[in-house]
């Protein structure tokens, strides 16, 4: 195959969406133009799709959709136009494409939908096919298949926001017994911490549940673990590779938040984590058991919580984890002898190439 037609999708109808078109940023700065030609096409918060052909600079901020760079465009259901359809002065082109790379955050990108939309497209993409997004977006489902496949996570219980209000005095005591305080109530499908309260006390519980459910119709609540916050990057399919070494969050907030994560910077990583060699080896283990058994391919970003140095406790999946300046996948598997641009094209090449 000579030059590969890639879409870059980014942006979209989530609360990730800033995030996204700053990783989107950095994706795109790496694809070399040498061997590709690149499709961005941005999605805004209310659901419009454009195919973008102004500088990369303007995305970050936003930029890109108010320039007048665009055109409106979308990928095709239709196998036989095979990539994107774009309209404009009363007509329509098709541009095919050799495969997309979603950079969409969070929910209408992470979550199953648009890997849905490509596979009905019969395009080949980077990263996780619908099944295995939707399940690693659901925190319910997605703790109730890694707990019955013997890894360790930490207790929690999950419930639909309408059975809350009919019956919060049940699920309270429920959190009492089995969980005690403090707790983390968090959506069940969102991304970034988005949503998310530690609650000390039953009193304030009401409240973190009405956040969390302006983000979902499902709410998971977990013990909290006091520990450190480890993270794992695995890239393939058939057969996935762990990052050679550990990354470690300090996090500045009470818990390592939207803002600390992507706005303020102030957290702490440290490459390698301060762990033994033996735990970091087992989070690496655990890590790809956990991608494998979700069913992840062409990558993701395993989350983990440590406790009493030696206690690893599994948190969740990240099917597209983040791209932007300090993000830790890029970061781990830079600290693994991968730069930046050789994990993206890794990444592309990962779309058409089960076995890698």
């Amino acid at each position: 195959m000579g030059r590969k037609k890639v879409a870059v999708l980014f942006g979209g109808c989530s609360s990730e969406h800033e995030v996204s078109c700053v990783s989107a940023y950095s994706v795109l700065m790496h694809l070399s133009k040498d061997k590709y030609d690149i499709y961005p096409v941005g999605i805004t918060k209310d659901g419009r799709w454009y195919l973008y052909d102004g500088d990369y600079k303007d995305i970050p901020d936003g930029g890109w959709a108010r320039g007048g760079r665009t055109r409106t465009a979308f990928i095709s259901p239709d196998r036989e136009t095979h990539g994107i359809v774009v309209l404009g002065n009363g007509r329509a082109e098709t541009i095919k494409i050799d495969c997309a790379f979603p950079v969409l955050h969070g929910k209408n990108g992470e979550d199953g939908t648009v890997q849905g939309l490509l596979q009905l497209a019969g395009i080949p993409f980077v990263g996780c096919g619908t099944l295995s997004s939707a399940v690693c977006m659901d925190k319910a489902v997605s703790n109730s298949l890694l707990i019955d496949a013997g890894i360790k996570k930490a207790h929690y219980l999950w419930f639909y926001t309408r059975n809350y209000k009919k019956g919060s005095g049940t699920i309270k005591a429920k959190v009492a017994a089995r969980l005690g305080y403090p707790v983390f109530v968090k959506p069940a499908n969102a991304g970034s911490s988005v949503g998310i309260s530690r609650v000390a006390a039953e009193e304030f519980l009401d409240a973190a549940v009405a956040k969390a459910a302006h983000e979902d119709g499902k709410v998971v609540i977990e013990e909290a673990v006091k520990g450190q916050e480890v993270e794992c990057a695995v890239f393939g399919s058939n057969k996935p590779k762990a990052s050679a070494v550990v990354g470690e969050i300090a996090a500045s907030a009470e818990f390592y938040d939207y803002d600390d994560k992507y706005k303020s910077g102030k957290s702490q990583l440290y490459i390698p984590a301060h762990l033994g060699a033996g735990v970091s080896d087992e989070v690496r283990e655990t890590a790809v058991r956990a991608y494998t058994v979700l069913g992840c391919r062409g990558m993701a970003r395993v989350d983990f919580f440590v406790r009493n140095g030696g206690e690893v406790l599994l948190n969740e999946l990240n099917t597209i984890p983040g791209f932007t300046p300090i993000s830790m996948y890029p970061k781990l598997w830079e600290a693994s002898g991968v730069t930046y641009g050789e994990l993206i094209e890794r990444l592309v090449d990962s779309a058409f190439d089960e076995d890698v």
